[in-house]
């Protein structure tokens, strides 16, 4: 009897943690893994760090390659092969081999989807000309490093002001560039509060990044094919290399025309088990819908965390086991140079479209005891909602140390406690690592105080 096929369509994060749990799970079926570059799981994450010069070898950000799947899996891992059209009638995939040029249909008993997501860029002018570069595979990654190696451009905009443009605004000054950075907004980071927002914005402004709030990109100037400026509604500025970071959007278009129903932002619907609307097709990762665990509505999120644990999900399920995925907070952190940035859960813009009534506390302290070497400033604003103080959501702007105490506030928000609760947490105290009362529950306290 011919084994079970499993086709998975993208080798990153979703898709290679799918494909090693199924095999981890049963070894009599058939894995092929179609990735059209020529990388498979890597850290997307690391790729402004290695542009920046932090880490020396792209091999660095590999965790496995091809060879290593083929060998120690038996995973099929064929990269440089793109999947242009899902049959679901038919049970197969057209599929190109980039290299060979060569097109044939590759038949499926299961499928999983993990195309992952795609930078935007619009269709403006000159939007295709040399030194213009998105970033979200390592591939791309690599293009830009080669890039400024190669022509040494002296001037940088950045144009987007999400955690991609963030962290390759801070890549670029790394690197000695002069850097701009257009944002639509009226801060930068609009996954916070506009008050936040603008502390991230000052901390660029401290690092040496000129900032253009309220701009909107009209396009792009070129000579012989190579950018040589950013046109915004109200200048012109002067681009050696430009880097598009306004945010991403599901690719999601094989599923479309294969009649996958869709959701939020054209991505991917799924069942908390990984199941798309057609039978036999699961996806996991960057092309697909999340439930946000705060306000209960489908979101879309982009991040490597929820990639990873949506590809295990969508494993334990293709090898005939049962696990779900529950939500997501939209916990996430960033750096530039020494700043540090997180937030997870729901803005006051999020809670207001709810129809609820929030109350916030903004407090400013330090990372560390007062006295101990080392302390840094350190913002915490978190939200409840009025009346009965449930916690909400919460941001972070500050120096070394201060990010990854989101982890407390998101750890509150997953098992819905009350912003007294967070009061009343047993958190550890020594003056190397934070002040007696720690800043998130300084907060807390303000809010309790409030309500």
């Amino acid at each position: 009897m011919a084994r079970e096929r499993l086709l998975v369509i993208g080798g990153d994060a979703a898709g290679m943690s799918a494909a090693a749990k199924v095999r981890r799970e049963k070894q009599n079926v058939e894995i092929v893994v179609f990735e059209r570059s020529p990388h498979t799981s890597y850290s997307a994450c690391g790729m402004p760090y290695f542009i920046a010069g932090m880490v020396d070898k792209v091999e660095s950000l590999i965790a496995r390659s091809p060879e290593e799947f083929r060998q120690k899996y038996a995973i099929d891992a064929r990269t440089g092969h793109e999947v242009l059209e899902i049959d679901p009638k038919a049970g197969r995939l057209r599929v190109l081999d980039r290299q060979a040029k060569v097109e044939q249909w590759e038949s499926y008993d299961r499928l999983l989807i993990a195309t992952g997501a795609v930078p935007f860029c619009p269709e403006l002018a000159n939007a295709h000309a040399e030194g213009i570069f998105g970033l979200s595979t390592l591939q791309s990654g690599i293009r830009i490093k080669e890039f400024l190696d190669r022509e040494k451009p002296a001037t940088a905009v950045v144009v987007g002001g999400g955690y991609i443009g963030l962290e390759m605004a801070e890549a670029l000054i790394c690197q000695g560039l002069k850097v701009s950075l257009v944002q639509r907004g009226k801060e930068v980071m609009e996954t916070l509060d506009p008050d936040m927002g603008a502390l991230v914005s000052q901390a660029l402004r401290d690092v040496g990044v000129t900032l253009y709030l309220e701009e909107s990109l009209q396009g792009f100037e070129a000579a012989e094919g190579r950018v040589n400026a950013v046109v915004t509604d109200q200048r012109t500025l002067p681009a050696d290399i430009v880097i598009l970071g306004m945010g991403a959007r599901p690719n999601s278009h094989l599923a479309e025309e294969a009649g996958i129903p869709r959701g939020v932002k054209g991505a991917i619907r799924v069942t908390p088990r990984m199941q798309t609307g057609v039978e036999g097709i699961w996806a996991a990762g960057d092309c697909v819908e999340s439930k946000n665990l705060v306000s209960g509505k489908p979101m879309h999120i982009a991040l490597g965390t929820v990639a990873n644990k949506q590809g295990v999900v969508a494993g334990i399920n293709l090898a005939g086991g049962y696990g779900t995925f529950p939500g997501v907070l939209g916990t996430a952190v960033s750096k530039i140079c020494k700043y540090e940035v997180a937030r997870t859960g729901l803005r006051e813009t999020d809670i207001r479209e709810l129809g609820l009534e929030a109350v916030t506390a903004t407090i400013r302290s330090r990372t560390r005891a007062g006295y101990y070497p080392g302390a840094g400033r350190i913002t915490v604003k978190l939200l409840a909602e009025k009346g009965s103080g449930k916690l909400l959501g919460g941001q972070i702007v500050g120096l070394e140390g201060a990010a990854k105490r989101i982890d407390i506030l998101a750890t509150a928000l997953y098992a819905g406690l009350h912003v007294q609760d967070l009061v009343d947490l047993d958190l550890s105290y020594a003056p190397p690592f934070s002040p007696v009362w720690d800043p998130v529950q300084t907060a807390a306290r303000q809010l309790v105080s409030q309500l």
